[in-house]
């Protein structure tokens, strides 16, 4: 990396001592440029670059690098960052402003497991394992709808509104199959939580603040649960 560049964001990421920074490179007229965004993350251990911000250095030249600081941690990209790199197909770039150190990561093909994932709303979450499992296991690719932290809290209805769309039809509970949706409130007004029917009384699922697992479809599961989905490509007779 071009040293004024790390000089740059190792200034910039020295500004805040306990909350990531993130910023773009970006080529302008085959110069590569710094340019800081602002991060509207809601906790301190991540980071969402403000749209407007984004889409200014976009305007601007060709964004060929995604930077954030790990200001606590080493800066070696965490699980959700391979994540995104993927999900960005841009290199990240991570540095710790106190060691000084840092890393540039490429994409690389990066797919992580269902289970044992650590939670990132947005990028490790609930919808998140739905997607993936539907793309790598039977190829139906789910729409990666932006979903603002606590979204349920704020008037969004985000499944109701758009599981239609998405070729998804509803089913009874007692007619589960392999691969069907489990749609659930947890502590919300509306439906927040969702699971992946794996058969045999067993869902997968990432609920927040817990590591992505397996569980028993019972009690408190059953409880909530408020609609069960289907792929309309799945139905034997193709009539949905």
């Amino acid at each position: 990396m071009i040293e004024h560049l790390k000089a740059e964001i190792l200034a910039h990421a020295k500004t805040s001592p306990s909350r990531e920074i993130c910023g773009l490179v970006v080529l302008k007229k085959r110069k590569k440029v710094y340019v800081p965004c602002r991060n509207i993350s809601m906790t301190n251990s991540e980071f969402e670059i403000h749209p407007e911000d984004y889409a200014s250095a976009e305007e601007s030249g060709e964004i060929i690098a995604i930077v954030h600081s790990h200001p606590i941690t080493n800066p070696n990209p965490s699980q959700a960052d391979l994540v995104g790199i993927e999900q960005t197909n841009l290199p990240w770039v991570i540095v710790n402003p106190n060691t000084e150190q840092f890393t540039l990561t490429e994409p690389s093909g990066y797919v992580q497991p269902y289970v044992g994932r650590e939670f990132v709303h947005g990028v490790n979450d609930c919808y998140s394992i739905w997607r993936d499992f539907y793309k790598h296991e039977l190829n139906i690719e789910m729409a990666n709808y932006y979903r603002q932290d606590k979204w349920w809290l704020k008037g969004d209805d985000l499944y109701t509104d758009n599981y239609t769309q998405a070729g998804m039809v509803q089913v009874d509970f007692k007619d589960l199959e392999y691969g069907d949706i489990l749609l659930m409130k947890v502590a919300s007004p509306v439906l927040n939580h969702c699971a992946v029917y794996l058969g045999n009384n067993i869902i997968l699922h990432h609920v927040m603040g817990r590591l992505s697992c397996k569980d028993v479809l019972g009690g408190y599961w059953v409880k909530i649960t408020d609609k069960c989905l289907r792929h309309k490509s799945r139905f034997k007779d193709k009539q949905c």
